[in-house]
């Protein structure tokens, strides 16, 4: 139960967390030296200067796992280790990334003897309290490799984790994932807005949202999260009304688009986050705001970085 890992941001610093706390030793190498004094200071995380010493940290044979922005920084990771391990190591690829991607990683990691899997991650800034969802693409035999870390991640041993597929069936379905809740979150903000349309009924949205938590059909911890946003009036109305996107969306439409699959509602709204850009109403603040609390993102215009204290 020992992992190599390669990105200490907000997912990859949590997940590296939760290994540790379920009896895994993890060493952890991250460009940025101050993600890696935080680690440090929690306790019980070992953190190394370079992927070179990651590489000799870390027993053969190797288990990886890399967080990093998709693009650039992976492929530039992937070449470096590439020259660094050996016939029989694993790297899993964890972050968001287009499943198109991995399957050309997974067919030039194997061409060294390298396995490769592909894993969607899903949980936001909560997974390290409440668990992981996870959604893994490749041979049976990595994915074998790789369960005992998985186990770790996810909200119980026996759930949250499935096998998709081979190379790239992990990432493609997390895409599609990212593109219902971008659906979701979309007809959860457009529907507040048109109850505070109304100011003169003097609804109390929060205790709304509130009450649909339980035993409605349209219940959700996304709908839990919508309902502590509302709590804060104050920021909810401080902020910009700009919605960014962090380009699952965009895959998901242009996939459907290249399939001929009708996905109106996930399109609507990545085109609504799109406009949002143009200028501001409560949804696209709403969204924006639920977009910081369940993943952390930083809203444009807004020293908001951090979620509100929320226990979903």
């Amino acid at each position: 139960m020992k992992i190599g890992m390669v990105g200490a941001g907000k997912m990859g610093g949590n997940m590296a967390q939760r290994w540790q706390r379920g009896g895994a030793e993890v060493t952890i190498f991250d460009h940025s030296a101050e993600a890696l004094r935080s680690l440090v200071a929690l306790g019980g995380i070992r953190t190394v200067s370079s992927l070179a010493s990651l590489v000799e940290s870390t027993p053969a044979p190797r288990l990886i796992w890399l967080m990093l922005p998709t693009g650039k920084p992976t492929e530039q990771t992937i070449d470096e280790l590439l020259a660094l391990l050996a016939p029989g190591d694993l790297i899993v690829d964890g972050a968001n990334a287009h499943y198109r991607d991995s399957q050309a990683h997974a067919k030039r990691l194997g061409e060294g003897g390298i396995d490769f899997v592909d894993a969607g991650v899903s949980g936001g800034i909560w997974g390290l309290e409440n668990g992981y969802g996870l959604m893994l693409g490749g041979d049976s035999v990595a994915i074998d490799r790789v369960m005992p870390f998985a186990r770790i991640l996810a909200p119980s041993p026996d759930k949250g984790i499935v096998h998709c597929g081979p190379a790239g069936a992990g990432h493609f379905a997390k895409m599609v994932h990212n593109g219902i809740e971008y659906g979701i979150m979309q007809a959860y903000a457009e529907g507040f807005g048109l109850l505070a349309a109304r100011p003169e009924l003097e609804l109390p949205l929060a205790e709304i949202a509130e009450a649909w938590c339980h035993g409605t059909v349209i219940r959700s911890w996304l709908l839990e999260l919508t309902a502590n946003v509302l709590k804060d009036g104050e920021s909810l109305n401080s902020i910009s009304a700009t919605v960014e996107d962090s380009g699952e969306g965009r895959w998901t439409a242009q996939e459907a688009i290249d399939l001929g699959i009708p996905t109106p509602v996930i399109t609507a709204a990545l085109i609504s986050r799109f406009s949002s850009q143009e200028g501001g109403d409560f949804a696209n603040r709403l969204l924006a705001m639920l977009r910081n609390a369940f993943g952390g993102h930083a809203i444009p215009g807004s020293d908001l970085t951090e979620p509100p204290d929320t226990d979903p």
